[in-house]
């Protein structure tokens, strides 16, 4: 049974950093491309980051990009995000997400993901 279990949001001020966390079980972790995505109240799911299974690549949506790291250990089958300079607009929960490597479609699109976290909320006051 895969299992994604997110950890590490909470509420921040506005300029804060969070560090999430998701651990993977039941899979081959490092056969998979890991994502995290973000949904807030009222809007639909939307891409954050992505790494590739190697850890080679990584990509970030527009909005984050600058201010979210993300990282992989495969050796702890966990993937991380560091989001620093936190605006309230990061305001949602925060879902991580895998994807078997050679499965089709875009890393960019939550349905091309085969397993999903139970999602962490993180919070953003200014």
């Amino acid at each position: 049974q895969v299992q994604l279990v997110e950890s590490g949001g909470g509420l921040v001020q506005a300029g804060g950093s969070l560090r999430l966390a998701c651990a993977a079980s039941g899979l081959t972790f490092s056969s998979y491309t890991m994502g995290w995505f973000r949904q807030a109240p009222g809007k639909e799911r939307e891409f954050a980051a992505a790494i590739s299974w190697s850890g080679g690549s990584t990509y970030y949506a527009d909005s984050v990009k600058g201010r979210f790291t993300i990282s992989r250990d495969n050796a702890k089958n966990t993937v991380s995000l560091q989001m620093n300079s936190l605006k309230p607009e990061d305001t949602a929960v925060y879902y991580c997400a895998a994807k078997y490597y050679s499965g089709g479609g875009s890393y960019y699109y939550p349905t091309t993901y085969d397993y999903w976290g139970q999602g962490t909320q993180v919070t953003v006051s200014s």
